[in-house]
């Protein structure tokens, strides 16, 4: 696998920010709730997925507040060690 280049960085930064704001939180009917489907509940609409699995479900939900972390991390980590290969 390649290093992440700045341009990609900055491309996974843009999509995180235009998307819906967060929090989003996976809800799973029998775990997070009683009756209905399963869906992912945002700031605004709520998204329903059709095929994905439970896991991917939650992994979906979670990358909205785990993206950002990881943004961050990558940078403060490009700044402390700039020529690290």
């Amino acid at each position: 696998m390649n290093r992440l280049s700045l341009k990609e960085l900055e491309e996974i930064k843009r999509r995180w920010e235009a998307s819906t704001p967060g929090p989003w939180k996976s809800f799973i009917e029998g775990k997070d709730h009683t009756s209905g489907s399963d869906f992912i509940r945002t700031s605004k609409n709520d998204i329903e997925l059709s095929g994905a699995s439970l896991a991917d479900q939650d992994f979906i939900a979670n990358a909205k507040q785990d993206i950002p972390r990881l943004i961050a991390e990558i940078e403060l980590l490009w700044k402390i060690m700039p020529n690290i290969e």
